[in-house]
């Protein structure tokens, strides 16, 4: 049986002179529509897996806020939820607290700004790159193009100063002017600057693409996360911004790709792809659908990701060198309509089933996964080297615990609370979340009992 479904759509949208069907519509920007699956294939825990049924229909949006009051206890800690900035945009999507107590936040159509301890925040730090407020907002969700994703500093920020943001970039004439509805052309693109005095300054492009690969699809599957690793390298997740299946499994193409650069934009001489005649060589590993999350770990020197499947088939995954992760190929979820994934007969592409890479941990049915951290702050020792997971839908944080490339345990910290879009640790290994909600979004952290204020 399903626990969600989608009404049949038959309204048309004027686009460019000519029209486009909602339906086929909400088709190409499924990637970030999670909903329930009905089968569980031994993925969380039997108790993380019934909290999944009881989950609100549509996005989860406008559920009731609810902030557990007094301390939280759950298996290894003791903490409490302690309110940071409020106030904030409903399409909030990415946090990076800074050593200095400051937190780095981008709103999807507002841009980039900065919120001071005391809570309060900038303007939108001028001179960053520019943002679109255009689109449209069914359920909650919303169906726009240039939009500001993940920032992160650098691994050296407090020497360098250098900040990292992933943004869908505009092509050259949406710059110009304001197409109709958010039909202009974007595609992910990863630079760098410096913050001085609420300016962005000394912007360099990281990773971009040409505009060829620029395309309609709004930006709510292009995934957007930046992971740095301890060798100099940063990482770039692309979801599904050529379509839901298109492109995704051709190497000469940006799309459901992990791409792999020098923190200076330089392609490194290791990549898996580099040399082959016909395929990007910034290529780290393909066949995804919206990588929602990216962390690098370092003790163990591997990529982790995470990743919304369509119905079912939410993933945290090894993302190893070269590997093919399977989209659209096969998923341990369904299409919308029930039908098995299997667009690999639409695209005439035969495949040896065991070259693709399983998921570490199948979240299947999918509470609509979105980041995740690996903790390995001081506030919570008993945490360390386990997975702090983020959902949207569900609206809960899990602590998953896996061992080596076996998930050994789940638990749910904080369950029905609000949409998680991101969550970081900050200074003193506290854990910082971002919820998203129609009211406005809001930053909180997870204190543990006894910690100062």
């Amino acid at each position: 049986m399903l626990f969600f479904s989608r009404p049949g759509l038959r309204a048309k949208i004027l686009v460019a002179g000519a029209s486009m069907p909602i339906r086929r519509l909400l088709q190409i920007t499924a990637a970030a529509m999670a909903v329930l699956a009905a089968t569980t294939a031994g993925a969380l825990d039997r108790d993380v897996f019934e909290q999944l049924k009881d989950m609100p229909e549509g996005s989860a949006m406008d559920a009731p806020l609810a902030l557990p009051e007094g301390l939280v206890e759950t298996e290894l800690a003791v903490f409490r939820l302690e309110t940071v900035a409020t106030g904030l945009d409903p399409h909030a999507f990415s946090i990076a607290p800074l050593p200095d107590g400051r937190i780095l936040l981008t709103e999807k159509k507002r841009g980039l700004s900065i919120i001071h301890p005391d809570g309060s925040r900038t303007g939108p730090i001028e001179g960053a790159p520019s943002v679109s407020d255009s689109g449209i907002v069914r359920d909650g969700l919303d169906y726009g193009v240039g939009w500001h994703l993940d920032v992160a500093p650098h691994p050296d920020y407090a020497e360098n100063g250098w900040i990292y943001l992933h943004h869908t970039d505009l092509c050259g004439d949406c710059r110009k002017k304001k197409w109709m509805l958010f039909f202009s052309k974007s595609m992910n693109r990863l630079v760098r600057g410096r913050i001085e005095e609420d300016r962005w300054i000394d912007q360099e492009i990281i990773w971009d693409v040409d505009e060829k690969y620029y395309t309609p699809y709004p930006d709510l599957g292009a995934g957007g996360r930046v992971a740095f690793d301890t060798e100099g390298h940063v990482y770039v997740s692309v979801g599904t911004k050529g379509g839901d299946y298109e492109g995704i499994q051709d190497l000469a193409t940006p799309y459901g790709k992990i791409h792999r650069v020098r923190d200076d934009g330089a392609i490194p001489s290791d990549n898996p792809f580099l040399g082959r005649e016909g395929v990007m060589p910034s290529l780290w590993s393909y066949g995804h659908r919206v990588p929602q999350g990216l962390e690098f770990e370092s003790g163990s020197g591997r990529l982790w990701g995470s990743e919304m499947g369509p119905e079912g088939g939410d993933e945290i995954n090894w993302l190893r060198a070269g590997r093919n992760y399977g989209w659209p190929l096969v998923s341990h979820g369904v299409n919308y309509d029930g039908s098995p994934v299997d667009y690999g007969k639409k695209l005439g592409i035969e495949f040896n089933p065991e070259d693709i890479e399983q998921p570490v941990v199948d979240m299947t049915p999918a509470p609509a996964v979105s980041s995740f951290i690996i903790y390995e702050g001081e506030a919570f020792p008993a945490w360390r080297g386990h997975f702090l997971v983020a959902s949207l839908r569900a609206r809960t944080l899990y602590r998953i615990v896996i061992e080596g490339e076996r998930h050994v345990h789940s638990e749910i910290l904080v369950g029905g609370m609000a949409r998680i879009r991101d969550l970081e640790t900050g200074p003193g290994g506290l854990v910082y979340l971002l919820l998203e909600h129609e009211s406005g979004s809001r930053i909180v952290r997870l204190a543990p009992d006894g910690a100062d204020d």
